[in-house]
């Protein structure tokens, strides 16, 4: 028997950082997006536990115990006192160290796997108690849709929207560790007051909407400007994805994948079309969002 779950990558529509707090995290005010790019993960019963990966960038992808997909599994076999004798198969289409929120996914889809495996009957409390604890983005790849994340993004509230989203995503030929763009955060703001982290109204309005433009308008991302810093040539990219038409241009996350709003699956196709010509990025994708979150195939 083997069971297989479905998980999305995520875009940030918003990202408002914190100053670093005294446990090193910073507080954040995180508008989550959950779009049609997805990885796949595969349980079965094994005699021990084991990891393997395929798929784009499959390479860069941890096969040991540090894996999120590991790590849930062995959380949810500790809570219910027993071994995590599984295999777990991760079907990667979601960029690796992109911003994208893979490895979370992973660690969601995971959880939710071994979940229906092993019959343990989590209740979802339980199962989003376990994400957080396994990271910060993890909680939201497991309910997916859109949402607002507080504290360090771990603590969700349900958002509406009033329609899809249309975008496209450009990867980029390397990738960027999330604690060095944090890192990088900390040295550009060092010497002002950072405010704390609010969600936009007029951004959860457009959501609300479902009104392209108006979200145009109001997306923003703290780690941006940390992001180019580390990656300058991220800035040819997003100003071939603007010149292409894009309503707006930004960072996904922490990066290194940049993100483009367009109007509608036409204009998703023309403006990927640029971006491929442009030689600017490795690889382009189109998605729209908001989509669920991590499902059972």
């Amino acid at each position: 028997m083997s069971v297989t779950v479905r998980v999305p990558a995520k875009v940030n529509v918003q990202l408002a950082v914190g100053a670093a707090r005294a446990d090193g995290f910073h507080d954040l005010a995180n508008v989550f997006l959950a779009v049609g790019l997805y990885d796949e993960v595969t349980v079965t019963p094994a005699d021990g536990l084991r990891v393997t990966c395929e798929g784009p960038d499959a390479a860069l992808v941890p096969l040991d115990r540090t894996n999120l997909a590991a790590r849930a599994a062995i959380a949810l076999a500790e809570r219910y006192g027993r071994t995590p004798d599984v295999h777990l198969h991760i079907a990667k289409d979601i960029p690796v160290a992109g911003g994208m929120a893979g490895g979370s996914a992973d660690g969601a889809g995971a959880l939710l796997a071994c979940d229906a495996l092993w019959g343990t009957g989590a209740s979802r409390d339980e199962l989003l108690e376990i994400c957080a604890e396994l990271g910060s983005d993890v909680p939201f790849s497991l309910v997916g849709g859109a949402a607002l994340g507080t504290g360090r993004g771990e603590k969700l509230t349900a958002l509406e929207t009033g329609g899809a989203f249309h975008w496209v995503f450009a990867m980029a030929d390397r990738g960027l560790s999330t604690p060095a763009v944090f890192r990088e955060f900390d040295r550009l703001t060092a010497d002002r007051d950072v405010p704390e982290p609010v969600a936009c109204e007029a951004l959860l309005d457009a959501l609300a909407a479902g009104d392209p433009d108006a979200l145009a308008a109001t997306v923003s991302n703290d780690l941006q400007p940390a992001a180019l810093s580390l990656f300058p040539e991220l800035s040819g990219t997003l100003a071939a994805g603007r010149a292409a038409g894009a309503l707006a241009t930004l960072v996904s996350g922490s990066g290194p994948t940049t993100a483009f709003l367009v109007r509608d699956a036409g204009s998703a196709r023309e403006v990927a079309e640029a971006l491929r010509a442009s030689g600017t990025c490795r690889a382009v994708r189109t998605a729209a969002g908001p989509v669920p979150g991590a499902t059972l195939v």
